[in-house]
């Protein structure tokens, strides 16, 4: 999706999440592949996902930024254990003294400075972060933003205004239970799917710069907090500290800001779309081939993504709505039978079908894989039929 397309809404989801792309296989052509975790070797993908804000709908990508880490170079067969002291010591100090720009932590910040630069003035954009993104530098490049907000998820108890003796979450702990909300959680291979009630606190508070920043004002923002209360036994109960730029004042719009948290999940869904139905890391290429195809296969699955969720929460809308004349005239030539109105729902299942769907076992849940194939026949199929309309 473009960024033009969101100028419709006034408000717009932008969730964040940074995924490894494993090519540990590939033996060979392995330059512009790089470390990664416990022995993979490969890629980074960074993706910001337009998401509705009032139903959580997918809407489509708005940017992504892909890279490899650099191999480190080999200490010397004969180090010393004072030598390798004083190698890692300058590798630190170097590492330190990187400027901002040229650290991965950028990405969140980058962005945002992208994203606001290409979207409609007249959209504002709320950036939601899981707690990688907590780094300062995001809450300070809301100065140079006119139409950007965040949603960060806090991983540090930072220190507040010099005179408020509190951290964070103390300060928070202080402050009266306001609500309670519901949140639905999806079965992980830790956890069963339940839905968890969550005591809600908020206020607004002042961060501390860290120097690095180089000034001395604070970073003003609100806090919204939420514990699980009656977690089941043997169950991890849920506990979010929520940082956000948007004015919280009321309880309905700190239940707004733990609802757009809650969309964050949608990035995440979308990567794992990425890997387990378009197989991304089943690809064998040199880096200057496979960067080309992650493109085509990042849109592929975003489109896939938001037809589930229509399918989910809309299926009888039209289905011109999600495909091209083309697609559709594609799709009604492959199937032995045509609704009296095509909707969303029949588009799904017609696209499963081209992918081995059986229509026979309807009431079988179509497998992401089945619907991947299907996408892909079907733009196979339409660049054969635009071949065929130009001769």
């Amino acid at each position: 999706m473009r960024c033009m397309a969101v100028s419709q809404l006034s408000v717009v989801l932008s969730v964040g999440d940074t995924t490894y792309l494993d090519y540990a296989n590939i033996l060979a052509k392995r330059d512009g592949y790089g470390p990664q975790g416990k022995g993979g070797n490969g890629l980074l993908l960074h993706s910001a996902m337009a998401v509705d804000p009032e139903q959580g709908h997918p809407l489509g990508l708005l940017w992504q930024k892909m890279w490899n880490r650099q191999h480190r170079e080999q200490p010397p067969a004969e180090e010393t254990p004072k030598q390798k002291k004083q190698r890692l010591a300058k590798a630190r100090k170097a590492k330190q003294a990187r400027a901002f720009e040229e650290k991965e932590s950028y990405r969140w910040v980058e962005a945002m400075t992208t994203i606001e630069k290409q979207v409609d003035t007249s959209t504002r954009v709320i950036h939601v972060f899981d707690r990688e993104g907590d780094i300062a530098e995001v809450f300070n490049q809301l100065k140079e933003l006119r139409q950007s907000g965040v949603v960060v998820r806090a991983a540090h108890n930072r220190a507040l205004e010099d005179d408020d003796p509190h951290r964070l979450w103390e300060k928070l702990e202080t402050q009266p239970i306001v609500a309670y909300y519901d949140v639905e959680l999806s079965e992980t291979k830790k956890r069963k799917a339940r839905t968890a009630t969550l005591a809600v606190r908020f206020c607004p508070v002042h961060l501390q710069a860290p120097p690095r920043l180089g000034t001395d004002s604070h970073l003003p923002v609100y806090a919204v907090y939420a514990n699980e209360v009656d977690c089941p036994e043997g169950a991890e109960p849920v506990s979010w500290m929520l940082l956000t730029s948007e004015p919280v004042t009321t309880v309905e719009m700190a239940k707004t800001i733990l609802r757009w948290y809650g969309y964050r999940w949608r990035v995440e869904e979308y990567h794992k779309l990425l890997k387990s139905g378009c197989q991304v890391e089943r690809y064998r290429l040199a880096a200057e081939g496979m960067k080309p195809l992650l493109g085509f296969l990042c849109v592929i699955a975003v489109d896939l993504l938001r037809l589930t969720y229509l399918k989910r929460t809309q299926p009888e809308i039209s289905a011109d709505k999600v495909l091209t004349p083309v697609q559709i005239e594609i799709l009604k030539a492959k199937s032995s039978r045509l609704p009296k109105i095509l909707t969303v729902s029949w588009a799904i299942e017609a696209i499963a079908r081209l992918g081995g769907y059986l229509e026979h076992r309807r009431k079988t849940p179509i497998g992401i894989q089945v619907l991947w194939k299907g996408y892909a026949k079907l733009q196979d199929l339409l660049e054969g039929w635009q071949l065929a309309s130009q001769t």
